[in-house]
This record gives C-alpha cells, structure tokens and sequence, in this order.
C-alpha cells in the first residue's frame, strides 16, 4: 500500500514536470502547435503529451487555436500572471521606476533576472528612438552574453558559477569563446564595483549598463538595465550609470536591503 502511494506520487510529479515542460516549450516558441509536434520537440511520449494537453485544455490553461488541433497558452495563464504581478513587489515597484528611468536617459530600460541558468529581460520600457534595439521579454538568453549575468551570479563562488553556468554558453553570438577565467575576473570585478557595463556581445552596436537589485540579504536577485547606441552609451556613461545606481538603491530599499553606510 506503502509502494503504491508513493508511487502514485511520483507519477503525479512526473506529470507536473511535464506538464510545466510544454508550458514552457509553447512560451519560448511563441506560436500555437499540435501535440505530436510538442511531443516530437520535447522527446516525450505522444500519448502522455496528448493526455496532458486535453487535462490543460480543460482547466483553461491552454487553449486551441485554428481547427487543426493547435494549441497555445490559455487566458487562465494571463489571471494567474496578473494575480502574480499585483502580489510581487519587485514587478509591481519597478514598473514606474523602469519608465522614470526611460524618460530621463531616454534609452531603453530593463528589469532583468535569472530564469534557471539564463538570463532573461522581466520587464521593459522602450526608449525614445525610432528604432529598437532591445531583447524580448522572456527570452532565454546566455548569461556570459550580458552585461547584467555578471551580476546575477555574484553571490556565488567561482566553482559554483562554472557548474551553474552550460559550457556552451560561453560561446558568443560571433562563434567565438569567451575564457571562463576572463568571465570570472569580470564577475568579481562587477562584486566590488556594484555595476557592470559593457559593449554588448549580442548587439555589437550597443552599450549594456547594469546595476544590482539587492534583497534584504545583500543578494542581487534582479538588474535593473540600460540599453543605448554604443556612442551615446559612452558620452553619457557617468549620467546613465548615476542614474540606474539612484534607481537601484531605491528599489532594493523598498525590498528590506540596508546599503552599507561608507567610510
């Protein structure tokens, strides 16, 4: 009895993994798919995809789309976000704060964070120019890609980084191979100095600023961003930094983060 229990248990783990799983397949592929496509992409049985699928149909979580059989995410996803986002300090707080940061450096501002072992753009405000130059919300990206990813791993130490982080992700967008002990050294460099900011290895026109959002112990659980054309990143590097660092200081203190006090 013992035995079935727990196995019962386990199969309904099992199910909840996968279930999650081609939520989050159907996220990232951002287009409605039949279940023997999501099957045949995640490398699970069609027959328990197929299961899942009717069971999450049924409870509004995805919903179908054409009369082929597609499916995608459901309207119960968008209530259960909201209920998330109304609750959610950091996401309710830096709404307002990511469009005073817009308006007064007039570039594209970010609220970053870590989804897994990716880097992934939480919220945006788009800048005033007439062309886009940022990341989609949600999208999974490399953290040695960012300028913000050496923030978000700060906390940790350099073995912990290394097993954190897939190999294959300190492959650049060019080809080429950023060095681990490279990726390190900018880590502890973005430690002391409480930011980060690069020319950015995905979009090689642009500059990448990011400052730490910190919780109430000290750990950087989120970044606050800006994205701007690499010139105008660099004529205003001090104004642009001084005001995210303003920003962050901010935010964090509305989350029970006390700035150490300077000697």
């Amino acid at each position: 009895m013992v035995l079935d229990a727990e196995e019962s248990i386990g199969k309904r783990a099992r199910g909840l993994d996968r279930a999650f799983e081609i939520l989050d397949f159907l996220r990232l592929k951002r287009m409605p798919m039949r279940p023997n496509e999501i099957a045949g992409q995640i490398g699970a049985p069609r027959s328990s995809v197929y299961e899942l699928v009717n069971l999450l149909v049924r409870l509004g979580v995805l919903e179908y789309r054409g009369g082929d059989g597609r499916v995608y995410l459901g309207r119960k996803l968008y209530f259960l976000g909201t209920a998330y986002a109304e609750e959610f300090d950091l996401m309710r707080e830096c709404d307002d704060l990511l469009v005073r940061i817009a308006e007064e450096t007039r570039e594209t501002s970010q609220l970053c964070m870590l989804e897994g072992n990716k880097y992934t753009v939480a919220l945006m405000k788009e800048g005033l120019r007439p062309f886009r130059i940022s990341s989609n919300v949600g999208e999974p990206v490399a953290i040695p890609w960012t300028a913000s990813g050496r923030l978000l791993v700060s906390h940790m130490s350099d073995d912990e980084i290394l097993a954190f982080i897939p190999p294959q992700d300190f492959q650049l967008p060019d080809g080429s191979w950023l060095e681990t002990s490279v990726f390190l050294a900018e880590v502890a460099k973005a430690r002391k100095d409480g930011y980060f900011t690069f020319n950015s290895a995905v979009e090689t026109f642009t500059h990448c600023f990011a400052v730490p959002v910190r919780d109430e112990s000290g750990i950087c659980v989120a970044t606050l961003c800006l994205v701007a054309p690499r010139e105008d990143g660099l004529a205003n590097h001090a104004a642009y930094l001084g005001c995210l660092l303003r920003a962050a200081d901010d935010l964090s203190a509305r989350l029970g983060h006390e700035a150490k006090a300077t000697a």
